[in-house]
């Protein structure tokens, strides 16, 4: 048998001509997508486009300065398109069931209100690897997948309160998306929840009955914030344990001011698995919100919460330009090294940093 014939019977032969398949993989790994102007950003979020939106969020989430223009004009455009949703911001500590809340209030504005619901779910940042876990998609399964609804989870960063800095942009482009519900979701690990309020329309407290002394397991100054307070996890044989955190709960609620509006801040139970008691926490939010609006409040508070945007871009604007300077950054350590020896205090160090800024400046 000849070689020829041999290889014409094997069935590891090679035609002739065969082409080896090109590395799709490789190539389209070095492809970016091509950045669009703001005018096609804004026209994009106005039409409701997700992809368009979440390109702009994470634009604005950004710390490159080279996006910061851009940020800022597709901001300002989309501007004129909001201000017209309820703004809701929810917490409660760790393990309260915060996402599975969320989920069944979000599938009932989307199914029974007929409401387009964002929900900006914020996400702790690891202090000591900067990494965070954005899992709020994987535990909220059924919105996700809701064509009326949008989750957005947006690492800390390491910002005061459980907000990441730049959630006050987001709420306005997801306004101006067309998104009328907007619920913040934040950490709930015990930082202050002021930066919260400062910017929603209505402050509700998830609370966990059977957990211990619950009056002495929430701060003072969380519960003078929360609008509303929710026990939650009210299914069971846990039902007579929630219905006594309530009666605790409202008692201790009774001792504090009302506030300008005069409104009378209510004790909820309610079971995220059942669906029981989301109507009538949804039913008290938007109550609330017709008495601002009545009042002429929502108005008032919407202007507070401007100001309030208004000094803490300044802040986090003069913090940003402080550290980004080369000057800064090589001086910060050796002062920081006088500091730790003992040369020179803290606020020497600082005000030496801070004089050495504005005199480059």
């Amino acid at each position: 048998m000849t070689s020829s014939k041999a290889n014409k019977e094997t069935s590891l032969q090679i035609n002739p001509g065969t082409r080896s398949p090109k590395n799709r993989m490789r190539k389209s790994k070095n492809k970016r997508r091509p950045q669009l102007s703001a005018s096609e950003y804004v026209e994009g979020i106005l039409k409701g486009n997700r992809v368009v939106l979440s390109r702009a969020i994470t634009l604005i989430e950004s710390t490159l300065s080279e996006h910061g223009a851009l940020s800022l004009e597709i901001i300002e455009k989309c501007l004129p398109h909001t201000g017209n949703s309820i703004r809701v911001g929810i917490t409660g500590v760790p393990g309260v069931g915060k996402s599975t809340f969320i989920e069944s209030l979000g599938k009932h504005l989307t199914e029974r209100e007929d409401r387009k619901v964002a929900v900006l779910a914020i996400d702790p940042t690891s202090i000591i690897s900067r990494g965070s876990i954005l899992g709020d998609k994987t535990r909220m399964e059924r919105l996700s997948t809701d064509p009326r609804a949008f989750i957005r989870p947006s690492p800390t960063a390491g910002s005061l309160g459980g907000v990441t800095k730049k959630t006050r942009e987001t709420i306005l482009l997801c306004e101006a998306a067309g998104f009328n519900v907007i619920i913040v979701e934040t950490v709930g690990v015990g930082q202050s929840e002021t930066a919260v309020s400062s910017m929603v329309d209505f402050f509700l407290l998830l609370m966990l009955a059977g957990a211990g002394d619950e009056l002495q397991g929430i701060k003072r100054g969380i519960m003078e914030m929360a609008d509303a307070i929710a026990i939650t996890k009210a299914d069971g044989e846990n039902e007579k344990n929630a219905e006594r955190a309530r009666k605790e709960f409202q008692g201790a609620l009774n001792l504090f001011p009302r506030g300008e509006m005069e409104w009378e801040r209510v004790v909820l139970t309610c079971s995220a698995l059942t669906g029981r008691g989301i109507e009538e926490i949804w039913g008290t939010v938007k109550n609330h919100n017709e008495i601002l609006d009545e009042t002429g409040l929502l108005q008032k508070k919407r202007k507070e919460q401007e100001r309030s945007w208004l000094y803490d871009n300044i802040r986090s604007e003069l913090e940003e330009r402080f550290y980004s300077k080369k000057e800064i950054a090589k001086a910060l350590k050796a002062v920081e090294g006088d500091v730790l020896s003992g040369k020179i205090s803290p606020f020497s160090g600082a005000r030496k940093l801070l004089e050495m800024y504005f005199k480059k400046n």
